[in-house]
């Protein structure tokens, strides 16, 4: 039997970022760490409306992505600790951009929002 054949075209780099950071919490967790390693439960406090389950979801497939490591401390009571990788220090800019689009955005909509207007 023939091995099955192997693609050459390289990946499309936009779904390749879109993979890693996309979705609705990723981006905002490596946000919440640019400034050091944070605790599970910081992490939490700091975006309340993401649920435990879906938290340690996003956090296991963005250490398995190598963009955060994940630091177990061993103690008792359990301290695990996530920072961003190299990496992970590497898609900082890409939040920043985000964020001033959405700053930007944010602006051009406020300033045509017109009386009456239905609001979305």
């Amino acid at each position: 039997m023939a091995p099955a054949p192997v693609s050459i075209t390289p990946r499309c780099p936009i779904r390749t970022t879109l993979e890693l950071v996309g979705g609705k919490w990723r981006l905002l967790i490596l946000h919440q760490l640019r400034g050091g390693a944070l605790r599970f439960g910081e992490l939490r406090r700091l975006l309340p409306d993401i649920s435990e389950k879906i938290l340690v979801q996003e956090l296991r497939h963005l250490t398995d992505a190598g963009l955060l490591m994940r630091h177990n401390f061993g103690e008792v009571p359990p301290r695990v600790e996530y920072e961003l990788t190299e990496a992970g220090r590497v898609a900082l800019p890409l939040i920043e951009a985000v964020a001033s689009f959405g700053q930007q955005y944010l602006r051009t909509m406020v300033s045509h929002e017109r009386p009456g207007r239905p609001q979305a």
